[in-house]
C-alpha cells in the first residue's frame, strides 16, 4: 500500500487517518479471520470507536455529518489497505434511509446510539428467493393490526444480520392487485433484531466463497411496532432508492480500493521478482496489463465522484451511481486477474493475500446489483431503449 496520499486524491486528511488506523491491522490479521471464517470484530470496533461508521449521521445526532463522498473514501481506504469493507459497509448506505426518511422521534431515539457505537445498523432485508433483483416482486408481507405490523415471508442473501442490532426491512403492505404500479404498496421498517430473532424471525447462515456473512431470513408472524414504519406506508420503494444510489457509489469506492490494492501489489512484485536475470516488470507482457488495469481503475474513480457529487447536491444520480459501480467492479476484477497472473503460482498462496482478495473482488460483479441489470438500466433510462424485462 502506498504510504503517502497522492496530490490528486480527494480528502487527503481523511485518507491519512484511515491509513493510520488500518496500519494497526496487518495482513496476518485478515488472513487469520478469513481462514477461520470469522468476523473482524476488533477491526470493526476500531472503526466504530473512531467514528468512521457514523460518517453520514448529522452532527446534531452525534455524528460527524460527512457526505457520501467522504463515506466512499472511508470504504475505499479500508479495501486499499487489504481489508474487506463488506464486514461493515452496510451501516453507511443503510443509514441514508433512516437519516433521510425517518421520523424526528426515530432519529432522536436511534441515531445518537448508533453514532456512539451502542447500536449497529448493518443490515438491510430486501432480496427474496422468488424475486432476486426484481425488487417490486417481493412477497414478504406486513399486515397492520392495531398498533403493530405482523410480518410473514422470507429473505435471502441478507448480510451482517448476526453482527447487527437493527435492520431496515422492505415488505409489501398493499397487495399487487390493489396498486397502480408494482413499485407502490411497499414499505420500509426498522427491525430491532435483538427482539426479533427467535420471536418470529429465524436466521440461517449461508456458507459462501468469500468470508462474507450472509443469511436466509424466515419471518413467521414477526410483530413490529407501527412506530417503526419509516416514512410513508406504501412509498418504501422510492425511499429505498435513496439508499441504493448511495450504496452503488460506496460499493464502487470499495472496488476502486481493491483495484488499487491489486495494481500496487502487482507493480511491487513485478519490480522485485527476478527471472532470467532481470525483473519481470521489465517485460512489456507484464507491464502493459498492470498499466491497463491502473487506467481502468482511475477512470472508474472519476465516475464514482461524479455520482457522489450529484447525490450530495440532491440531483438525480441513478445512472451515474450504477455506471460507477459497473465500471469499478469490472476494473477491480480485471486488476485482480492481472495481479494473480503476475504473481504466478505464488498468487494462489494464502500468505500473499492475493487469492483472498481475488475471491472478495469477484462478488461485486454480481452483488449488490449484477452487471446485466446495470446494463438494462442504462439501456432503458439513459438510451431510451424498450424495457427488456
Amino acid at each position: 500500500m502506498n504510504e503517502t496520499v497522492r496530490r490528486d486524491e480527494r480528502h487527503p486528511e481523511l485518507r491519512a487517518a484511515l491509513r493510520a488506523l488500518c496500519a494497526g491491522f496487518p495482513p496476518e490479521y485478515f488472513r487469520k479471520i478469513d481462514a477461520e471464517r470469522a468476523y473482524p470484530d476488533a477491526f470493526v470496533e476500531a472503526l466504530t470507536r473512531a467514528g468512521w461508521l457514523a460518517a453520514l449521521i448529522p452532527e446534531e445526532y452525534g455524528g460527524p455529518g460527512l457526505g457520501v463522498s467522504e463515506a466512499s473514501v472511508i470504504m475505499e481506504e479500508i479495501n486499499r489497505a487489504g481489508a474487506n469493507a463488506g464486514a461493515c459497509h452496510g451501516q453507511l448506505y443503510v443509514m441514508t434511509m433512516l437519516v433521510r426518511h425517518g421520523s424526528a422521534e426515530q432519529k432522536r431515539r436511534y441515531l445518537p446510539r448508533i453514532a456512539s457505537g451502542e447500536l449497529r445498523l448493518q443490515s438491510m432485508g430486501v432480496t427474496e428467493p422468488g424475486a432476486g433483483t426484481d425488487t417490486t416482486a417481493i412477497s414478504t408481507y406486513a399486515t397492520r393490526k392495531s398498533d403493530r405490523y405482523v410480518v410473514n415471508g422470507q429473505k435471502v442473501w441478507i448480510s451482517r444480520v448476526r453482527h447487527s442490532d437493527l435492520m431496515i426491512l422492505l415488505a409489501r403492505t398493499t397487495p399487487l392487485g390493489l396498486v397502480a404500479r408494482k413499485s407502490e404498496g411497499l414499505s420500509l421498517f426498522l427491525v430491532d433484531l435483538r427482539d426479533a430473532v427467535g420471536r418470529g424471525l429465524t436466521v440461517k447462515p449461508i456458507a459462501n466463497m468469500a468470508n462474507h456473512e450472509t443469511n436466509e431470513l424466515f419471518f413467521d408472524n414477526l410483530e413490529i411496532p407501527a412506530e417503526n414504519l419509516i416514512g410513508v406506508e406504501g412509498r418504501g420503494f422510492r425511499q429505498l432508492l435513496d439508499g441504493l444510489n448511495a450504496e452503488r457509489a460506496i460499493i464502487a469506492a470499495e472496488c476502486i480500493g481493491d483495484g488499487r490494492w491489486f495494481v500496487e501489489k502487482a507493480a511491487r512484485y513485478a519490480r522485485e521478482r527476478e527471472v532470467f536475470g532481470r525483473p519481470i516488470g521489465k517485460n512489456q507482457g507484464v507491464q502493459f496489463p498492470i498499466a491497463e488495469a491502473s487506467i481502468e481503475v482511475e477512470a472508474a474513480d472519476l465516475m464514482r465522484f461524479r455520482a457522489c457529487d450529484l447525490y450530495e447536491a440532491g440531483e438525480a444520480c441513478g445512472a451515474q451511481a450504477n455506471m460507477a459501480k459497473h465500471l469499478a467492479a469490472k476494473a477491480s476484477w480485471e486488476a485482480a486477474n492481472v495481479c494473480l497472473q503476475v504473481h504466478g503460482g505464488y498468487g494462489f498462496a494464502a500468505e500473499y493475500d492475493v487469492e483472498r482478495k481475488f475471491r472478495e473482488a469477484r462478488l461485486h460483479l454480481v452483488a449488490p446489483i449484477s452487471t446485466n441489470l446495470v446494463l438494462a438500466y442504462v439501456a432503458e433510462h439513459v438510451l431510451g431503449l424498450p424495457r427488456s424485462f
